[in-house]
């Protein structure tokens, strides 16, 4: 049983990180991408990731 929590936890702290990761990876191109088009989508993907509303 201990170790059946142990896997649990760390494929639980795996997933975070690793959706962490994706998310600020957006953000940064979403921030530093030079074209318009790609930041649009970049901030449109990450709307979606953090399950927001755009803003109007």
């Amino acid at each position: 049983m201990h170790a059946l929590l142990v896997d649990a936890s760390v494929l639980a702290a795996v997933t975070g990180f690793t959706y962490t990761g994706t998310v600020l990876g957006v953000a940064f191109v979403s921030v530093a991408s030079r074209n318009p088009e790609r930041r649009r989508d970049a901030r449109t993907t990450l709307t979606i990731l953090v399950r927001r509303r755009p803003q109007r």
